[in-house]
């Protein structure tokens, strides 16, 4: 049940994700100082979501460097404090109690599934590295050696330039909503 569930989550994350995504935008009641720390928490995740971006060769090598040497998932990290940035930038607290929700419901399924496709993927070699590194919450020292460098053609082939985009556009949502009330 658990693996069906899981691999139902990661068809359906995107979509539920653009449904949070209105939810969160009908409910948006931004204010000056609410708007100001949301996107700053926000741009944090962006920033942790690009660098991640530049380390990550999909279905190629195993992410170890950069973001990678002190979480196994830093992209999804970075969209959580996107989330939360985001949550706190609408100032709806039913909004924030919707997507932390959505994330620990339809993510963390999501991100088991995908450690059990590199265990495959990449046998001995990810099970070396996932018990050094955590599955989500940072640990504050490296993984040693892990000295991968940041490769713009892999932000843009991984497309993260959406997020900056998504990001620019919904904080100009909320900075219109707000100057419009």
């Amino acid at each position: 049940m658990a693996k069906d569930y899981a691999a139902w989550a990661t068809r359906w994350r995107v979509p539920m994700g653009f449904g949070v995504g209105s939810l969160y935008l009908i409910l948006a009641q931004p204010a000056p100082k609410l708007l100001l720390c949301g996107a700053a928490l926000a741009f944090a995740g962006l920033c942790l979501r690009a660098w991640s971006a530049g380390h990550l060769a999909k279905n190629q090598r195993l992410a170890t460097g950069g973001p990678y040497a002190y979480t196994r998932n830093p992209l999804y990290l970075g969209s959580a404090l996107m989330g939360l940035g985001g949550a706190l930038a609408g100032g709806s607290r039913l909004a924030a109690a919707a997507f932390v929700a959505f994330f620990v419901l339809v993510y963390w399924p999501v991100m088991e599934r995908e450690a059990q496709f590199l265990r495959r993927a990449f046998p001995g070699t990810f099970e070396q590295y996932a018990r050094r590194v955590p599955l989500f919450f940072p640990k504050l020292s490296p993984l040693p050696g892990a000295g991968q460098r940041f490769e713009w053609r892999l932000y843009l082939r991984n497309r993260e330039y959406e997020a900056a985009a998504g990001y620019a556009g919904v904080m100009l949502f909320l900075a219109l909503k707000m100057w419009l009330r």
